[in-house]
């Protein structure tokens, strides 16, 4: 009680200078935590990373009792528990946690960011926590659905149903490794859970075979599908939360030989950082990007095969250049995230809404900027190109090996060259490599043959290259995280006559080369020069090229 005895005489102090000050007003240092923690001498931890308890995962309290009144236990000095608060008025909650563990307490407050951080920490699940739990289930336990809990926090998974807590440990787990897809593969054994972590598929897990009917349809019914239709393909939605993290899983279910297999698409959107400057732009590029967008009228393609950053690229863009005094508007396949300022339209194959349809009615909308998720067929291109024709900005996607290959492909399709050589202003190509992980980066000294495929030579490398020997925090695997390396090919004059008399991809490559387009191949070497991602990554992305 003495603590709480010191801190209502601080407070009572505070009050009595506030005295003509509504309660509302009070309330409000809530918003500078830490200059009222000087004013009350208070101890102040921006970051409480460092305490026993959050280091090692302990929480006398649970997560309900913490989310609710923002405060959490980050250790115990001298007989009492020290505990970070965001809210220095609320004593009432401070009590209860005296009664509850029977000990005093000691207050310090700290930031929203940090506790946010902390209580993640604290309620993620231990690692392999998945693999332990399918490893302890009875081969003859049966599981059974509870009703939809759409929106549910992961980290408070309070079910003692077997399949529907396994489902949350799977979830939780593969989003706080970083993961981009989860895939549920039914074999003649049993079902593959598989990871998608930087690009690469990862073997996670072998639930029983006896839960494999029960774990499809738990997704299915998250999803909103149809259980009983296992014979055609499927696609949902579904909306969980993380602590303050809201996370949507895109699931798409089709029938295969041994049952439905099922592709879940995670989508974070605390992990989007949208903005030019964030995707791994160099200088030079960007600079020359920036010119590009900001163009009254024209076409600007992004390229690359699926899941290569071409999406966030798009809206990194149309996020630069947004503003109240332009009308922006998208035509999606889905739309994955919500921007602000922005109509977005998804199109649904249902009601017979495509492309073409939807671009149509855009046109009619008055738009300044239009964004077309991707060109799919010879309709959606003329519709785009008459658009860029007739003042608009246009940006899309196209599916090529490398930026002078969208303009073959549009030839392909049936448009004219001259009609791109009039509305297109530059084509972006784009691949991820993988990071070398910081916390395992050895210095190795590459072969002759290992260099002459990159294209360096020893005396540009100096001392060495990098890679990643392996470590727990990217598990043994060598990389953390993605970078982009990309190929901006402008329109120019040259490029335009060469489209005129042959739009051969190879031919168009040269002749941009030859204005000063830096490849994709050059671009992952700079970034292997710097340390900053492997030769064999860059490889890896870019072989193809060099077959086609």
């Amino acid at each position: 009680m003495a603590i709480l005895t010191g801190l209502l005489e601080k407070l009572s102090s505070v009050f009595k200078q506030e005295a003509s000050a509504p309660l509302l007003k009070v309330r409000s240092y809530v918003g500078n935590v830490e200059e009222k923690a000087k004013e009350l001498e208070i101890a102040f931890y921006p970051d409480l990373s460092d305490f026993f308890c959050i280091k090692n995962k302990i929480s006398p309290l649970p997560y309900s009792f913490v989310r609710k009144n923002q405060l959490v236990i980050v250790e115990e000095q001298t007989g009492k528990l020290l505990v970070a608060m965001l809210n220095p008025f609320d004593l009432e909650a401070l009590e209860q946690v005296r009664l509850i563990t029977q000990k005093d307490t000691q207050v310090i407050f700290t930031t929203q960011e940090a506790f946010e951080k902390a209580i993640e920490r604290l309620f993620h699940q231990k690692e392999n926590e998945a693999s332990e739990y399918i490893a302890s289930l009875q081969q003859n336990q049966e599981g059974c659905l509870e009703d939809l809990q759409e929106g549910y926090d992961l980290l408070e998974s309070a079910s003692e149903v077997p399949v529907i807590h396994l489902l949350n440990v799977i979830l939780a787990e593969a989003v706080q490794q970083g993961s981009s897809d989860i895939h549920f593969e039914p074999t003649e054994q049993g079902l593959e859970v598989r990871y998608r972590v930087d690009g690469v598929l990862h073997m996670r897990h072998t639930p029983p075979l006896e839960l494999q009917t029960q774990l499809i349809t738990r997704i299915k019914v998250l999803a909103r599908l149809d259980i009983a239709e296992h014979r055609l393909p499927q696609d949902g939605r579904i909306k969980l939360h993380m602590g303050q993290r809201q996370i949507d899983f895109r699931v798409s279910t089709v029938p295969v030989a041994f049952g439905e297999r099922i592709v879940l698409r995670i989508l974070d959107k605390n992990n989007v950082s949208l903005g030019l400057d964030k995707i791994g732009m160099d200088s030079v590029l960007l600079s020359a990007f920036n010119k590009l967008i900001r163009l009254s009228e024209g076409i600007v393609l992004v390229t690359g095969p699926t899941g290569s950053g071409k999406t966030t690229t798009l809206y990194s863009a149309l996020s630069e250049i947004n503003s109240s005094e332009m009308n922006i508007m998208t035509i999606e396949d889905p739309v994955e995230y919500k921007l602000p300022g922005m109509a977005q339209i998804g199109v649904n194959p249902r009601i017979h809404l495509n492309f073409a349809k939807g671009l149509r009615h855009i046109l009619r909308q008055d738009p300044d900027v239009i964004m077309i998720g991707e060109i799919r067929d010879k309709e959606t291109a003329e519709i785009a190109i008459q658009s860029a024709l007739t003042g608009h900005l246009v940006f899309s996607t196209l599916h090529t090996n490398d930026a002078p290959s969208a303009l073959t492909r549009l030839v392909d399709m049936g448009i004219e060259p001259y009609l791109l050589s009039s509305s297109v202003l530059g084509v972006l190509a784009q691949r991820l490599v993988r990071r070398i992980c910081p916390h395992c980066i050895a210095l190795y000294q590459p072969s002759d043959q290992e260099l002459k495929e990159i294209g360096l030579s020893k005396e540009e490398i100096q001392d060495g290259l990098y890679r990643g020997i392996g470590c727990e925090i990217c598990y043994g695997s060598g990389f953390k995280g993605r970078h982009a390396i990309y190929e901006l090919m402008y329109v120019d004059h040259l490029v335009k006559q060469q489209l005129l008399l042959s739009a051969d991809a190879t031919t168009l490559q040269k002749v941009a080369l030859a204005q000063g387009m830096s490849s994709l191949r050059q671009q992952g070497a700079v970034l292997v020069q710097k340390g900053i991602t492997t030769t064999s990554e860059v490889l890896r992305v870019t072989k193809i090229l060099e077959l086609c």
